[in-house]
């Protein structure tokens, strides 16, 4: 059994710093050896494939303990993190969370025992409560912005950005020169559809 740390880097040495101490005290306390630290550049932006998480639980192996300073260091979402403790459990692989005080038994022979079956369980259900509250505060914002009378989307009317604007007056005179659309969608480079919208509504 090896006891692998994770540490989720942040833009702030603090930050890294505080993980690691926490993560020390914690092994000395239980009378463990870490016998690996795995540093992963943190963004809310980018998958946990990108931030380098599959590649993690791939190398580990059942029997290994994953231990983080606290549950959101495994995900960007709540979504992300069942999914991540869901795979762990799987493959056997331990976990330990030291903020929330979560612990996984490792499982050699990659089945997952009743505690970790109940805590992803947990975790699914509350990634479901996270996603029907966005959703509800979401469909309050709008209905709260039209009740103030402002204008969602796009303004009625309005033009949206183009490829082709600056091109007007090129576009102009090979029309007037009885240029095709056909022929012009090819020589501006863009769908014809493209070509056609443009024109209706800059009135060429």
């Amino acid at each position: 059994m090896a006891i692998i740390a994770y540490l989720r880097v942040s833009t702030e040495k603090q930050d890294v710093q505080n993980q690691r101490l926490e993560l020390l005290s914690w092994a000395n306390r239980e009378g463990v050896q870490i016998a690996d630290w795995v540093e992963r550049e943190m963004s809310s932006r980018r998958s946990a494939k990108e931030r380098g998480l599959d590649d993690l639980a791939e190398s580990l192996k059942p029997g290994d303990v994953l231990v983080v300073a606290e549950l959101s260091r495994l995900g960007r979402s709540l979504g992300e993190v069942v999914q991540t403790v869901d795979r762990l459990a799987a493959s056997g692989v331990g976990l330990r969370t030291l903020k929330e005080g979560i612990r996984v038994e490792a499982n050699g022979a990659g089945t997952r025992d009743l505690q970790s079956k109940v805590l992803v369980g947990l975790f699914g259900l509350l990634a479901e409560v996270e996603r029907d509250l966005l959703s509800a505060r979401t469909r309050a914002g709008l209905e709260r912005a039209r009740a103030e009378g402002k204008q969602l989307g796009r303004p009625k009317g309005s033009t949206g950005k183009s490829c082709l604007d600056g091109r007007e007056a090129e576009i102009r005179q090979l029309l007037g020169k009885g240029v095709s659309k056909a022929s012009l969608a090819r020589i501006v480079d863009v769908a014809p559809s493209t070509l056609s919208r443009f024109i209706t509504s800059r009135g060429l």
